[in-house]
């Protein structure tokens, strides 16, 4: 039997500023046993989503009494080196308010390379290295580490730009369970928000007419969809972790779907 009636899929963009409407950002949605459906930005004066108002949309839905299944198409957290360098505490919710004090991408008329070239923010006190990757990321083959800026298929900077606004989310909607970080078990119920790795999938599906962003959303949403439906989804939020790597993924995240 699925735990959710509804599955959301986000590609990310980390372009330009939180007001800015990206081509790039694009999300779709399964209802029920429906197929997959783009979902249309609810800004009345622009074509594509902004992450601004996405962040908002996604705060509405994760409000509503309908367990949800969303995956996001950006890291949730950092490697555990990064945690080392700057004497953090092993903690999400500490990390995350740590980041934005030092990365506000969510403010107006901040783009991700303001704070890179210390035009805004203090990024050169919360910086990374190139090198480094999560165990998830480095379980998932060619997944990129979320300091490797400037090349293609890199997440840095949509990760780097989405953080603030899973820290918003994390504090408006109480029903949401973020995985793993809330615990491996998602209670009954609650609605889900999991970081995804849609080349982990969308060679599995026809794009169709799709744009590459447009595929990776629907793919996400689909396979969300699918894998609750089959058992897989339940499969993937159990992977097979040490205990010792159970401890260091619950701050430095997991990929769903990676064992």
């Amino acid at each position: 039997m699925a735990q959710f009636t509804r599955y959301i899929g986000v590609d990310y963009s980390g372009a330009e500023t939180a007001e800015s409407s990206l081509k790039g950002l694009r999300v779709f949605m399964v209802t029920g046993s429906g197929d997959p459906v783009e979902v249309p930005t609810t800004h009345p004066a622009r074509k594509y989503w902004d992450r601004r108002s996405l962040a908002e949309w996604i705060a509405a839905r994760l409000s509503e009494d309908t367990p949800t299944a969303i995956g996001i198409d950006h890291g949730f957290s950092f490697p555990e080196a990064y945690f080392e360098r700057h004497g953090l505490d092993r903690s999400w919710p500490a990390f995350l308010d740590d980041f934005c004090r030092h990365w506000p991408t969510d403010q107006p008329h901040t783009y991700v390379d303001f704070v890179r070239d210390g035009i805004a923010g203090a990024g050169a006190l919360r910086s990374g290295n190139s090198t480094w990757r999560r165990l998830a990321e480095r379980r998932a083959g060619g997944a990129k580490s979320v300091f490797h800026f400037d090349v293609p298929g890199s997440v840095a900077k949509s990760t780097h730009a989405g953080l603030p606004w899973l820290a918003y989310l994390r504090g408006f909607c109480l029903n949401a369970h973020f995985w793993p970080f809330d615990g491996w078990d998602v209670p009954a119920g609650r609605s889900l928000v999991v970081e995804v790795y849609p080349a982990l999938w969308s060679r599995d599906y026809d794009p169709g007419d799709r744009t590459g962003d447009q595929h990776d959303a629907h793919v996400i949403a689909r396979r969300l969809a699918e894998a609750d439906r089959d058992g897989r989804l339940a499969e993937w939020l159990a992977p097979s972790l040490t205990a010792a790597e159970r401890r260091v993924a619950r701050y430095e995240g997991w990929i769903l779907g990676v064992e």
